[in-house]
Order: structure tokens, then sequence, then C-alpha cells
């Protein structure tokens, strides 16, 4: 087992407060993604995680056991960074036996754990090569089999695919992916800025923002259910289009949210309407913006390829309850 229980924890540097009594629970086996801007505390909770960074207050358990004090690497952890940091003058095989051959483990239980996380990494065939000669996202499979080999309770990622190319990105997903399902009873924790990899990878997700947990729900809890404005700004790409001022009076709202999947266009009759400003077409799906006069333009997404053009005045509505409403507070309002 390998449950993670965060009470109460602070990090102050000094007078300025970077986490702000964050309370957790994370399941043995979990996989659990923070996210939140720049500065908002993410990364940081992780090395608190980690031991990197001592916590201020509160306490961290690991098995019921309080690790505030215990060093990082008698914590049964694993951390895998955004720079691959391999050793650039050792083969894939020595790279990943390193820190075994740290712990005096026999030659013979070494090559055994290495070639098994290699085999499920699918980097067998990459064992007697350097570094430099590797691609981004075989570097990064090292960094992984690295931590793996270590057979750890919790693995860490922080933003491990961020220095990848988009491709690279999308096939390093699905390959922590079918990892999670491998080490089913491996806690992971994650930190991503990237929307797609929160919402496709996570079976949890914490939103954070200035060092507060906002919200802590599965990825279609927070897209379909987000419990404030900054929450349902935060998730969703395309972000959600708000509504405020007298666009939003006729919902008895001080914002009104709608996601771009959720508008439909309608012949002259819809709540709002404007003049298109720019239309994309993707193939599977288009998106129309639309200018109403109000600041950033409005998104409408449509199924196959959209016939509106620059110019052209477009009439639309949330379909059914498809809506959200807020406070002036950004809390949300039930319909």
């Amino acid at each position: 087992m390998s449950d993670l229980k965060i009470t109460n924890l602070y990090k102050r540097y000094g007078q300025v407060e970077i986490l702000k009594d964050v309370n957790l629970d994370i399941r043995s086996g979990e996989f659990v993604v923070f996210v939140g801007p720049s500065g908002c505390g993410k990364s940081t909770l992780l090395r608190c995680i980690s031991g990197l960074e001592t916590i201020t207050s509160g306490t961290l358990e690991i098995d019921g056991r309080v690790v505030n004090d215990v060093a990082p690497s008698k914590r049964g952890i694993a951390m895998v960074f955004q720079s691959y940091a391999l050793y650039p003058h050792m083969n894939v095989f020595d790279n990943m036996a390193y820190s075994l051959k740290l712990q005096g483990l026999p030659k013979a239980e070494i090559r055994q754990k290495v070639e098994a996380a290699a085999a499920k990494l699918q980097l067998t065939q990459y064992l007697e090569r350097l570094p430099k000669a590797l691609s981004g996202g075989q570097r990064q499979r090292v960094a992984i089999g690295r931590a793996i080999v270590r057979d750890p309770k919790v693995f860490l990622f922080d933003e491990p695919l961020s220095n990848l190319d988009a491709a690279l990105r999308v096939q390093m997903r699905m390959e922590i992916g079918q990892l999670k399902e491998q080490l089913a009873s491996t806690t992971m924790v994650y930190v991503t800025h990237d929307q797609v990899e929160a919402m496709t990878m996570a079976d949890r997700i914490v939103v954070l923002k200035d060092g507060v947990v906002q919200q802590v729900g599965s990825p279609m809890e927070l897209y379909e259910r987000p419990q404030s404005l900054f929450v349902a700004q935060f998730i969703g790409s395309p972000k959600m289009n708000f509504f405020t001022g007298p666009h939003a009076q006729k919902f008895k709202a001080a914002t009104v949210g709608v996601r771009p999947e959720h508008l439909e266009i309608k012949p002259s009759d819809g709540v709002w309407s404007g003049k298109v400003i720019y239309a994309e077409n993707l193939g599977s799906d288009s998106f129309v913006y639309v200018d109403i006069g109000a600041g950033d333009p409005v998104i409408v997404r449509q199924e196959g390829k959209s016939n509106y053009h620059s110019g052209d005045q477009l009439s639309f509505a949330p379909k059914g309850e498809l809506f959200h409403r807020f406070d002036e507070a950004g809390k949300p309002l039930m319909h």
C-alpha cells in the first residue's frame, strides 16, 4: 500500500506563504495530477512530498508514517524531472542501474530489475546506447525506467513531457498511461500545466491557485461541475466562454459560462449575437470566433466543417441547461 496523506500543510519562505493549509488524501494506486497557473505552488507541493523542500508546518504521511523529517532517499519515492538528468557518459543500462549499484545489490538482481523495467518501457534494444544517441522521448523513458527499478511506493512526475514536441507528448501520455496499468499498486503524483495531460491521465485532479487547493475531483467532475469561476476558467481546452454585465443579466447571474461545444447556432432568436471574426476548420470539427462587443471573442464549436466567414452575423444560445451561473464572488449558483 502507498497511501499519501497531507494535513494542514504550510510552506513559507520568510514571510511569503507559498502553500496554505493544504489537505489531501491520495489513495494507494491513484494517479493524481496537480494543475494551476505558474507560481500556484504545484511544483513546491511535489517537492515537499519528495523531501526536497522542508515543510513549514503540517504533516505528510506515507503508509501511515509521518515522514516530515525523513530523508528523501528513505521515503520510498522516485521522482522524474522535466530535465532527464541522465549521466551522458553512461549507457542506458548503467543509467538505470546506478541507484541499485549504490545500494550494493548483487549484479544478477540489478540486471533482472533493469531488464524488467526496460521491457515495460520498450527500451530493451537501447540498453547499450548513450543518451546522446536517443530521441527526447526515449531519454524520458530512461528517466522513468531509472525510477521504476527502485520499486518505489510513490512516483512523482514534475512536468516530465514539457520538453517534448506535440507528437511525442501524445505518445508519452499513452505510455505513462500503460505504465500506470502495469504498476497498479503504485501511487503516482504528476505536475503539469497542460490541460490535455491532466484531463486524459488523471484519476483525480487537484487545482491550485496562490498556494490554496481550489477543487479536487475526477476530470469530468471538474469539467462538468466547477466549484468556482477560477476552476471553470482553468479547466477545459478551448476554454469556457464567459458572459458578464448585460450579457449575463437574463440568467440572473454576475457571470455565465458556456463551453464552446455547448453553444448552438440559431437562425435569429439566440441569446447572444455578433459578428464572425475568424473560423478554424480542423476537419473533424471547427471553431467559430464571434465578436459580441464584450472583451474576448466567443468560441462556438461545430462538428465537421464550418461554412461561416469573417463578417457573417451569428446568433447563438446554450444547449438546454448546459451553462454555468456564478455570483459576484465567483461561486456557482444553482439553476
